[in-house]
């Protein structure tokens, strides 16, 4: 919170960006414009979507009597499901959660092992239809680190194979106290190709221990987990998980969509660049985002010691 002796410093300096705001509009019109439900509707097969909080949207992996396993249906819903709430004006936060006993079996090897098999093409033209393919899943897991919105990961119990693709690819990773991951491809002859060969190193930050549990494909308990920083915290089990996911989908929701799209969008192209290289975007990125309206209305909430009510991005 603001004293009012350094808000007041602060709202000088946004008096003088006031010229190039929107007029704030009365707090009770802010407060009714910001609780209008989203016009979009969110209908899948393999996903199903709630909004179970303001501003907050749930995204389940809805397979439970296949143990959320990855078929040809998902891949294709995954990214039309994230670009939806890329460009849902209401969301602000995402959690995403797993239906039943277990997080995710990964692929479905059932579903997807015919698109997996060579036949008797000519090689060349054979290992451009293969690549076709795996552009096509890894998309699937991009439009999780593509979207503006924060994606928090609620695991419970088993996360294998794909899941760890599909949770490298998002913000924040919670796990209950039953949590198990595995880099399973190594065990069916293949190489991680979805993600987690690129980022599961660079979130851990150790690349010694990333190459033994890829070359080994053991799995890791939750408590190794929250060890090397795969996860930020564990819960007691799936409901606490998905509690607390969801608690703090809602906090961050809370706050402004256009600083908190440019953290996500800055962190995520300082990890893949240098400082310097990072640093330089983000003057470019804030050259224009700071002249947004939501600097003042932060300043004058906190010299009034009330919550600010952010407009829809």
């Amino acid at each position: 919170m603001f004293s009012r002796l350094n808000a007041g410093r602060v709202l000088g300096i946004c008096v003088r960006l006031a010229n190039t705001c929107p007029s704030l509009k009365p707090k009770q019109a802010l407060l009714a414009s910001s609780r209008m439900n989203s016009t979009g509707s969110y209908t899948f097969e393999t996903l199903a979507v709630s909004k179970p909080q303001e501003h907050v949207v749930q995204v389940e992996l809805n397979r439970p009597e296949k143990r959320n396993a990855m078929n040809k249906t998902f891949w294709r819903e995954m990214v039309e499901c994230f670009r939806q709430i890329g460009d849902d004006s209401d969301c602000r936060a995402v959690v995403l959660t797993g239906a039943g006993k277990i997080f995710t079996a990964g692929l479905d090897l059932m579903d997807m092992g015919s698109d997996l098999m060579t036949s008797g093409k000519d090689p060349s033209r054979q290992a451009h239809k293969m690549r076709k393919l795996i552009q096509t899943l890894q998309e699937s897991f991009l439009v999780i680190e593509k979207c503006p919105q924060p994606v928090i990961a609620a695991v419970h119990s088993g996360c294998v194979g794909g899941g760890i693709d599909m949770v490298c690819s998002c913000d924040i990773r919670l796990c209950s106290a039953d949590a198990w991951f595995q880099v399973k491809e190594i065990d069916i002859g293949l190489a991680a190709d979805l993600g987690t060969l690129q980022r599961f190193p660079k979130i851990i930050g150790n690349d010694s221990l990333a190459r033994e549990l890829c070359f080994t494909g053991r799995r890791f308990t939750a408590e190794e987990a929250l060890k090397f920083g795969f996860v930020s915290r564990i819960c007691s089990d799936r409901d606490s998980v998905v509690k607390d996911a969801l608690e703090l989908a809602s906090q961050i929701a809370k706050k402004s969509p256009v600083a908190m799209s440019g953290i996500k969008h800055n962190l995520n192209f300082s990890r893949d660049h240098s400082v310097q290289e990072g640093m330089e975007y983000m003057i470019t990125w804030n050259m224009a985002m700071l002249q947004t309206e939501d600097i003042l209305k932060a300043v004058q909430a906190g010299m009034s010691k009330e919550d600010p009510v952010f407009s829809k991005l």
